[in-house]
C-alpha cells in the first residue's frame, strides 16, 4: 500500500526531534502521552521534561503528594488528566509491581487511559498493530479519502477506526502511528495546509474535489455557559491571605482558590458587600475593598467561560474563618496548587 509507506517516508525526513521519541519506556511513553492530551506539544514539552526530571521513575511519581502532582501539572488544565495520571501511577507501582501491561486490551483498563493513549503505548512500546486515532488522525484520513462523517460521532469514530485498521504499516506500527499523527501536525494542518508539497496530492481525495478545507466535519458543541467568578482577595496586615481547597466532581478538583462569591450575572460592589458569604467573613470589622481591574478576566474552558473579577479586601484584623477557609501567609501562597486564572492572578499581585 503507497499511502503508509509514503507517509512513513515523509515521517522518516520531517519528523521533530522529541525527548519521548528516543525511548520505548513504557512509562515515559504513558506520561507523553497522558501530557499531550489536548495540548500543542510546544506547551507540554516542559511539563514532560518537569515531569521526568521531578519524577524519573513510576515509583517516583507513585510515592509524590496529589498537591504536588497538580502543583507541577498546573498551566497545563483538564486537571481529572493529572489525578488519573496519578493514581495509575500508584496502582502500577503497587498492584502491579512496576510493570505496565503489554497489550492494548489490558493497557485500556488503567484509569485515565482511552483508545489513543493504549494504541499508542501499545504499538511503540511493545509493537502491536493497533492503530492511533486522534485528531491529527481523524484530519488526515478524512482529507485523504474524503470522508464527511462527522468525527465525533458514533458512526464517525467507528468509520476511522476501521478505516485506520486498514492501513497501519503491520511491519512498523510504531513509526506508522507517529508518522500519520506527525502528518498532521506539520504537512496536513487545520488551516492552510501545504498541499502544493504534499507527497500525497497525486491521490488526495479532497485536494481533487476541492473540499479540504471543509474536512474533518464536527457536530458543533452545546452551548458554551457563561459564569460569573467573584473573588475576594483578602490581605490582612499585608502578610496573610485567605484560600479554600475546591472539592466535588466540577472544575479545578482538589485544587486551591480565593474565598469566591459566584453570581449568575454581572454584578457590582454593592452586591458584593450585601452577600452573605462577604459578610459573615468581616464580621463588622474594618476593612477597605477595590477593585482589582474592572474589566473582567474571561477564563475559556471547554464547556464554559468563567467571567472573573478579583476584589482586594485589605484589614488589620484576623477574619474568623470557617473550616474550609485557611488563612496562609502571603510568601508562601505560591506553593499551592491553583488553576492558571488564578496562578496568572498572584504572579501580578502578590
Amino acid at each position: 500500500m503507497i499511502f503508509p509507506k509514503k507517509l512513513i517516508s515523509w515521517y522518516l525526513q520531517n519528523k521533530r526531534s522529541m525527548p519521548w521519541r528516543e525511548t520505548s519506556d513504557p512509562y515515559r511513553i504513558w506520561l507523553s502521552e497522558i501530557i499531550l492530551q489536548q495540548t500543542r506539544v510546544a506547551q507540554g514539552l516542559p511539563y514532560y521534561l518537569s515531569f521526568t526530571s521531578q519524577y524519573p521513575t513510576v515509583f517516583d511519581l507513585a510515592k509524590a503528594e496529589e498537591e504536588q502532582v497538580l502543583k507541577l501539572w498546573q498551566g497545563l488544565g483538564y486537571y481529572s488528566r493529572a489525578r488519573n495520571l496519578h493514581a495509575t501511577a500508584k496502582y502500577i507501582a503497587t498492584d502491579l509491581k512496576g510493570v505496565f501491561p503489554d497489550n492494548y486490551n489490558d493497557l485500556l483498563k488503567l484509569k485515565g487511559v482511552g483508545d489513543y493513549t493504549a494504541s499508542a503505548i501499545a504499538s511503540i512500546c511493545y509493537g502491536e498493530v493497533v492503530p492511533v486515532v486522534d485528531g491529527n488522525v481523524y484530519r488526515v484520513l478524512s482529507r485523504y479519502f474524503n470522508i464527511d462523517t462527522p468525527i465525533n460521532s458514533t458512526q464517525g469514530i467507528r468509520e476511522f477506526k476501521k478505516i485506520a485498521f486498514e492501513f497501519i504499516d503491520p511491519e512498523q506500527p510504531a513509526t506508522y502511528n507517529q508518522a500519520i499523527m506527525e502528518f498532521g501536525a506539520l504537512q496536513c494542518k487545520p488551516q492552510n495546509p501545504y498541499c502544493i508539497v504534499c507527497p500525497l496530492n497525486d491521490s488526495c481525495e479532497s485536494l481533487k474535489k476541492g473540499t479540504v478545507a471543509s474536512l474533518p466535519v464536527k457536530i458543533k458543541k452545546l452551548k458554551v455557559k457563561k459564569r460569573y467568578f467573584n473573588y475576594l482577595i483578602f490581605s490582612v496586615n499585608d502578610q496573610q491571605t485567605i484560600i479554600r481547597q475546591r472539592t466535588g466532581k466540577g472544575i479545578w478538583q482538589n485544587l486551591y482558590e480565593f474565598p469566591l462569591i459566584e453570581s449568575d450575572k454581572d454584578v457590582d460592589l454593592i452586591y458584593i458587600k450585601g452577600h452573605a458569604d462577604f459578610k459573615s467573613l468581616l464580621n463588622n470589622m474594618d476593612y477597605e475593598i477595590t477593585l482589582f481591574e474592572d474589566k473582567f478576566k474571561i477564563h475559556k474552558l471547554s464547556h464554559q467561560h468563567l467571567y472573573t473579577r478579583f476584589y482586594i479586601i485589605k484589614t488589620d484584623k484576623k477574619p474568623e474563618i470557617n473550616g474550609e477557609l485557611d488563612l496562609v501567609e502571603i510568601q508562601k501562597i505560591s506553593e499551592y496548587p491553583v488553576p492558571i486564572l488564578l496562578g496568572n492572578f498572584i504572579d501580578s499581585f502578590f
